[in-house]
């Protein structure tokens, strides 16, 4: 099937998703696209959003077929069923078989191949991953049955990190910290960047500890993170390192590096998002197709304001333009 499309999963049905996508279809941002973009939900809520955030556009309803010939000039979706009384209802497990119906269309089509990525909207980690997976992308590694774990990668044009342990508590991440995660995680970005974006990436790994240094008579810095380098070093990766993460995101770091290795979630997540803002999206490496997701949550502070910022969803669809 020649040009096929992107699969958009609206995920969470009370977030601030759907208003996302309609202020992108207003910009025409799909259209710009050398690709079809189909959304996988319920035709019915997202009607009841738009008129709800006084939006029009024509959304179309899709019964998916290998031969099928899509374009962006309509709202194109896979009609998922779902209960609800009000566009925008407070979150709760009801949504919960929905996401998961969603999700499962999406993999089919990506599993014979009749689709190119997946985009999917913010989901709620306390109702639908319910404590059994750390976040989507242990999820989605679970659904399309990956022996290896995959990779978040916090990802922006000009710098982008990641994080080695991801949603787990910070008193457990010296647990379960390992050679063996950090040594999968900068193999998965070195590929992507050479085969994807045809670059040579330049690493950074920064320490666990305040100014890598520990207490401890064998700190992580030494077990852990100089034996990973050393390995990478030999397999011919450009990477250095440990940094002390307090000093590392000035502006003469972000010019010298194209990734930063922390070594847990907000150690690189916070300054990523203080220093691009909305401008940056998820990527879920490892996977058998490219994942992206909007680097937001459900927001449900802004649910139908009519307030939130499109930019990471905007970048998200544009990401697409850059690989093949």
């Amino acid at each position: 099937m020649k040009n096929k499309p992107i699969l958009i999963v609206l995920g969470e049905p009370n977030s601030v998703f759907s208003e996302l996508l309609f202020k992108v279809f207003k910009n025409k941002i799909p259209k710009k696209l050398n690709r079809p973009v189909l959304l996988i939900g319920s035709a019915k809520l997202l009607q009841s959003q738009m008129k709800a955030l006084k939006y029009f556009a024509d959304i179309k309803k899709i019964k998916f077929s290998k031969n099928l010939k899509l374009n962006n000039k309509n709202i194109n979706i896979v009609d998922v069923n779902y209960n609800f009384k009000k566009a925008f209802e407070k979150i709760s497990y009801n949504s919960d078989q929905y996401i998961n119906n969603c999700f499962k269309i999406a993999l089919r089509l990506l599993k014979k191949k009749l689709a190119f990525g997946l985009i999917n909207g913010p989901i709620s980690k306390t109702h639908f991953l319910k404590k059994k997976y750390l976040g989507i992308t242990e999820y989605l590694s679970i659904k399309t049955k990956m022996k290896k774990k995959p990779t978040m990668l916090i990802f922006n044009p000009s710098f982008s990190v990641c994080p080695i342990t991801t949603h787990v508590p910070l008193s457990n991440v010296s647990k379960i910290l390992s050679k063996k995660k950090i040594i999968n995680d900068v193999i998965n970005i070195n590929n992507f960047y050479k085969k994807k974006l045809k670059i040579k990436p330049k690493f950074a790994i920064l320490g666990l500890n305040p100014h890598c240094e520990s207490i401890k008579k064998v700190s992580e810095e030494d077990k852990i993170i100089k034996p990973s380098i050393k390995y990478l070093l030999g397999k011919k990766i450009n990477i250095k390192g440990p940094f002390s993460a307090d000093t590392f995101f000035c502006k003469k770091n972000l010019i010298s590096y194209d990734v930063a290795i922390g070594m847990y979630h907000d150690q690189v997540l916070t300054p990523m998002k203080t220093i691009f803002n909305f401008d940056a999206i998820n990527l879920t490496l490892g996977l058998p197709f490219i994942r992206v997701s909007p680097d937001h949550g459900i927001n449900s502070i802004m649910l139908g304001k009519n307030t939130s910022n499109p930019k990471s969803l905007i970048s998200s669809i544009n990401f697409f333009k850059k690989i093949k």
